[in-house]
């Protein structure tokens, strides 16, 4: 007697029972949570947790990253279904994955959202999971850091950018440009273990930050960008954002402030394939700008990198439960 094929379903994101293992919706339909895991409130057991943060008062350029969370969920329901490349694995097998929704922000009081985005993104750390998060313009990996470093003390920073966000701060601006330095003075990150990568415009300080300057990058493999922030971190805990104006237009058209000469989204998720050793504690990406995208090409990158920072989470989960059975 032949076996049973399981049940298909459709609207996992609702449908689904646990938080383990790939869906069967088609691609062009369905609930489009994030590779549509499961939408809940109830993070109780999760190892990570999908976040969206749909902001984008911070630019200093083309607003629209508000949309960013939407979009990166949309294009990520092509990821699901079959083992995910290059991970060779189906990252839901073992990694316990939740998609908690959005960040409700005041939009007619701006001066309160950093204090939202830290509150909740706090809570949702106190249950001990990773926490992957959608924007949203990169003002608000500024909270995020706070939250972040309250836990696990001042963070190694890696960030993949074509600008330093390092500009002139009063330490109360609402400004995607200036956090980073921000971050530096007020101790949340450490400059000696931070490293910038594709940088391609200058601000007035470096404030020590190791910087990979887009000319370098396309110079270099990406095993040994890929070492340079291995060595950089040092092991430290480490928070990874990644603007996706980092890469090349060609590659990332829709963001608010695009900048010619960078990388290929092939050559930077290499590099990210290869930073198992980093110890990750936290990640997100950023910039997000659909009205300017074509074809979904920037959101589908962005999924993309998304999706690899589950990847090597679950390689690192899966060595854990090999050590510890």
């Amino acid at each position: 007697m032949p076996a049973r094929t399981p049940a298909k379903t459709i609207d996992h994101a609702f449908t689904a029972r646990t938080m383990h293992g790939a869906a069967s919706d088609p691609t062009y339909a369905g609930a489009l949570s994030f590779m549509r895991r499961r939408y809940t409130k109830n993070v109780a057991g999760a190892d990570a947790i999908v976040w969206g943060v749909p902001f984008d008062a911070a630019v200093t350029n083309r607003p629209g990253a508000r949309f960013g969370p939407q979009a990166i969920r949309r294009a990520s329901a092509i990821l699901d279904n079959d083992p995910q490349y290059p991970f060779s694995r189906d990252l839901f097998e073992n990694l316990a994955v939740v998609d908690y929704g959005d960040c409700l922000l005041d939009s007619g009081n701006h001066n309160k959202t950093p204090a939202i985005i830290e509150r909740e993104a706090a809570k949702l750390l106190k249950s001990g999971a990773f926490l992957l998060t959608l924007g949203g313009d990169h003002f608000i990996t500024w909270p995020l850091l706070k939250a972040h470093a309250a836990i696990h003390g001042p963070l190694a920073l890696v960030q993949f950018d074509a600008h330093q966000d390092t500009w002139p701060d009063d330490g109360r601006r609402i400004d995607h440009g200036s956090f980073v330095g921000r971050a530096v003075k007020q101790g949340i990150i450490d400059p000696d273990h931070s490293i910038q990568i594709g940088i391609r415009t200058h601000a007035p300080d470096t404030f020590g930050i190791k910087i990979l300057h887009g000319h370098e990058v396309e110079e270099m493999r990406a095993a040994d960008i890929a070492g340079a922030i291995v060595e950089r971190t040092g092991g430290c805990k480490t928070y990874l954002t990644f603007d996706i104006d980092c890469l090349d237009p060609a590659f990332a058209p829709g963001t608010g402030t695009p900048v010619a000469g960078g990388p290929s989204s092939a050559r930077m998720l290499s590099v990210l394939r290869q930073l198992g050793q980093v110890n990750i504690v936290g990640a997100d990406i950023v910039e997000v700008a659909p009205a300017y995208d074509h074809a979904d090409i920037t959101a589908i990158a962005a999924s993309m990198i998304a999706m690899n920072y589950l990847g090597l989470l679950a390689e690192r989960k899966a060595r854990a439960d090999k050590q510890h059975p």
